[in-house]
């Protein structure tokens, strides 16, 4: 590990200083040299996980598809979405419109006396095992992302966003970054926040996103794999991940004894499987379900198939809902 990670370092700093520092001193942004290095690291990392996804995913979604792609262009579209987000654009339109807003707040937390916890700290000896702490934070990270997916689902107003991902009828590996933009801007500011304020190192924080997200890439794949009876209950796969994607079924639950369906259901974990054990949500029924959005099919609601479409119609539906 520690020669991959001296391999990686080289890499950065050679893209850092042949491209990214000059350009940024064409553009008057010398102040932020910093953050550009932290930005290239950040690129390179997406960069990893598009060879990952492209030759090793897209292989396992040749072999045993779920289903056979019949619309190839919202796929395309779902690949602007992956590439927006892995290669850090999204990130730096973040950085250059928030990150004063939200150095200015930590700023003024500290000056009140808010001090961050160092997690890690609360286990002796854990600093000495850096493996030991990124999966304690791992750990923690799932947990809150559990909770973040159940409110996207159980607010009304979220949903309206959120629906934009599970509107996608042909997922495939390039599914996981289909969101609204304001829904990623929401969650990116409350887990940079949460990684603040529990003492998470600049360099666990990037290997953290990275491996959560390359996970996500496989559970969103059109591949009809399980791991299991034990494993299923041990990791996330892309059965249990696509049935929280099934029409009806992953974003809906029944109430009562009426049979009437209210925002909710199934399988919101991110990497584990734990959590919706541990408080009711779990379905590990062997299936494979179409995936969509009730209303897409029943009443031809539009969510759109351009990148700009999809935002412009999430806005509207977040502005329009009562």
């Amino acid at each position: 590990m520690d020669t991959l990670s001296e391999i990686f370092s080289h890499a950065q700093a050679w893209l850092f200083q042949t491209a990214i520092q000059p350009a940024m001193f064409v553009l008057g942004l010398a102040g932020f040299l910093e953050d550009g290095y932290e930005g290239t690291g950040w690129f390179l990392v997406g960069l990893l996980q598009l060879v990952v996804i492209v030759f090793i995913i897209g292989p396992l979604e040749r072999w045993r598809p779920v289903e056979p792609v019949t619309d190839p262009a919202t796929v395309r579209t779902d690949v602007i979405y992956t590439l927006i987000h892995r290669l850090g654009l999204f990130r730096l339109v973040v950085f250059f419109s928030l990150a004063p807003w939200v150095d200015g707040a930590i700023g003024v937390l500290r000056s009140h006396g808010f001090t961050t916890l160092q997690l890690d700290d609360l286990w002796p000896g854990m600093t000495d095992q850096p493996w030991v702490s990124l999966v304690l934070y791992l750990v923690v990270f799932d947990f809150l992302n559990y909770w973040f997916h159940r409110a996207q689902h159980q607010w009304e107003w979220w949903w309206q966003l959120h629906a934009l991902h599970h509107a996608q009828r042909q997922m495939t590996k390039w599914s996981d970054n289909r969101n609204h933009l304001l829904d990623d801007l929401i969650k990116d500011l409350f887990f940079v926040l949460v990684a603040l304020a529990i003492g998470v190192a600049p360099g666990q924080f990037v290997a953290i996103v990275a491996f959560m997200q390359l996970s996500e890439s496989f559970q969103h794949a059109n591949l009809r794999v399980w791991f299991g009876a034990v494993g299923e209950r041990l990791w996330v796969s892309p059965r249990f991940h696509r049935l929280h994607h099934g029409i009806g079924v992953g974003h809906e639950t029944e109430q009562g004894s009426t049979g009437a369906t209210v925002l909710g259901g199934h399988n919101f974990g991110v990497l584990l499987p734990w959590w919706d054990m541990l408080f009711g949500t779990a379905d590990f029924r062997h299936r494979f379900e179409p995936t969509g959005v009730r209303n897409q099919v029943e009443e031809g609601v539009d969510y759109g198939r351009g990148f700009w479409s999809q935002q412009w119609l999430g806005l509207r539906r977040l502005w329009m809902h009562p």
